[in-house]
């Protein structure tokens, strides 16, 4: 491992200072180190310096004035998995969480470190490959490798890599917006559908964090109408990535959708939000065809590559049984 400095920030604003006025051209937050000491470890992450923000007052979960909730940065995922409000009011945050990595894991790891995670990629973490997201111009080994898990959606010639969370996934499909702390105080709120950025031609750019800018909380918005649910396929029942995932709002009336909200995991270098098939729902009825239909949209500008020609299919064959099951009542579980 490369030889860092390290700070333990007491404050949000030490932490940030300590990020943007350092002169160290590389610096990491770190809070529950989940993925970013493996990374280390491995030698894909060397950073500079490293700041600690595990101590900061950014633990809570907390009503807010709208009925939404917010979650602090190094909140624990378990926490919020078990919280009351968030099993009662968001029951797909709880789902998504359950089924990603094992209950140490999710002891450990922290709501803003989720946002942040690196792809699981195989040629990311191989030191020996080319990879434009760990070194900028080398290429991309997983385009004419063993690119299985990789994306269909969004993704370039530079980089095929998809985002491993679940919890974004579920956070997308909610609306949930991202509150960052900046230098000399300077703050603002992105939505989570704008927060990570497809590849392009600069894979290694994967949010739009400026240098130093700190995630501080993660809000939801009131409770949408309707029932919701996460459902993940996967290749073993525990500690697997996702190969497709849905996050699924839908509120019908009378045999009509009022509403719709479709998320997308494990195909693309961000949580996809599947918009215009959303709209198109709105007013349809209720029934197979329609969801059948509106599956078929979420997938239209697929582009499969040669091990993962699979997912298109998969996926749209699970937006549809989740859409069924929801206007029937049902609930959808994990596969």
């Amino acid at each position: 491992m490369k030889e860092f400095r390290y700070t333990r920030a007491a404050t949000v604003d030490e932490a940030v200072t300590a990020a943007t006025t350092t002169p160290e051209p590389s610096v990491r937050y770190l809070a529950g180190g989940t993925n970013l000491i493996d990374l280390m470890r491995e030698g894909v992450e060397q950073p500079d310096r490293v700041v600690d923000i595990s101590r900061l007052a950014l633990a809570d979960i907390d009503e807010l004035p709208d009925g939404g909730l917010r979650f602090g940065a190094v909140a624990r995922n378990s926490r919020i998995a078990r919280d009351e409000r968030v099993r009662r009011r968001y029951p797909m945050v709880a789902q998504a969480i359950l089924n990603g990595a094992s209950p140490q894991l999710r002891n450990k790891a922290t709501v803003g470190g989720n946002l942040l995670q690196r792809t699981r990629c195989g040629y990311f973490y191989d030191t020996t490959a080319a990879c434009n997201k760990r070194m900028p111009g080398a290429g991309c080994d997983a385009l004419h490798g063993f690119n299985r898990m990789h994306a269909i959606l969004g993704a370039s010639d530079s980089c095929i890599a998809v985002h491993p969370s679940d919890l974004c996934v579920a956070l997308a499909a909610l609306d949930a917006v991202v509150q960052l702390r900046g230098a000399d105080g300077v703050q603002r709120a992105v939505p989570l559908t704008e927060f990570h950025r497809l590849p392009g031609e600069t894979p290694h750019v994967e949010t739009v964090l400026a240098p130093g800018e700190l995630v501080t909380a993660v809000d939801l918005p009131p409770a949408p109408q309707g029932r919701m649910t996460y459902v993940k396929v996967r290749d073993r029942a525990s500690f697997a990535f996702a190969l497709i995932s849905v996050a699924v709002v839908l509120d019908t009336q009378e045999g009509r959708v009022r509403a719709a909200r479709i998320a997308l995991g494990g195909v693309a270098h961000k949580p996809w939000r599947a918009f215009q098939a959303e709209e198109n729902l709105i007013g349809a009825p209720a029934e197979d065809q329609t969801f059948r239909h509106a599956a078929g949209e979420a997938l239209a500008s697929a582009r499969p590559y040669q091990h993962n020609a699979f997912k298109p299919e998969l996926a749209r064959r699970l937006i549809h049984r989740t859409l069924v099951e929801l206007a029937s009542g049902e609930e959808g579980q994990s596969r």
